[in-house]
């Protein structure tokens, strides 16, 4: 008999929404407008789920502050105001939310900052399946665990009680590190095998495919 669970918290970029494109433009663009080398696809999918100014560091290389501020201005003005990459939910994530807001509390733990969750959530019409959040202007950046311990505070649960769903090494090292189950999902950005290093439960290749598994 498989464990039920109160909440289920789910990584947002790579895991319900598709944004991976954006993200690889809007970061190539960005090194355009600093005048870095422009990084490839493949090297800015390693960083997806990181704090967007410890990604940018780890990504360029970078430890000027001021360079690392300048590049993360870029990318916030970029994104907003001039990529037009669409980022649509996967297939199945809205169905998914719908039919697990019924039974579990949802919460969503994100790189992103808290104005981009919001403006995600505004364009796809999804916040309202949702108990609790913690974005990357509010915690330590992933793998830190910050985030899954502040909704584990604020609804009251403990590790064991909640399910953490995310597309990346640093979605599942963060669950592992305070002994919470997680799901990897694997059409996401990191490859299954980087995830299945932190001990997974499941492994799925679609989101309606979390349904089956619980």
């Amino acid at each position: 008999m498989k464990q039920t669970y109160a909440c289920i918290i789910f990584d947002w970029d790579g895991t319900l929404m598709d944004s991976a494109d954006k993200i690889v433009n809007t970061m190539q663009e960005a090194a355009r407008r600093s005048e870095l080398e422009i990084p490839s696809a493949s090297s800015v999918h390693q960083i997806i789920g990181i704090s967007l100014a410890p990604a940018i560091a780890q990504l360029f290389d970078l430890v000027c502050q001021n360079k690392i501020r300048e590049v993360v201005d870029h990318y916030k003005s970029v994104f907003v105001s001039h990529d037009q990459t669409p980022c649509p939910l996967f297939d199945g994530a809205e169905a998914l939310l719908e039919r697990l807001s019924g039974e579990y509390r949802l919460a969503v733990a994100t790189g992103k900052a808290r104005r981009g969750l919001e403006r995600a959530w505004h364009n796809t019409h999804t916040k309202g399946y949702f108990s609790d959040s913690c974005c990357a202007d509010e915690a330590e950046s992933k793998p830190s665990p910050d985030m899954l311990r502040q909704i584990l505070a604020r609804q009251g649960l403990k590790p064991e009680e909640c399910l953490m769903v995310g597309d990346t090494s640093y979605d599942m090292q963060m669950a592992q590190s305070i002994n919470m189950p997680r799901v990897g999902v694997s059409y996401g950005v990191h490859a299954v095998a980087k995830l299945q290093q932190h001990k997974p439960i499941a492994i799925i290749d679609s989101p309606l495919e979390l349904l089956n598994w619980l």
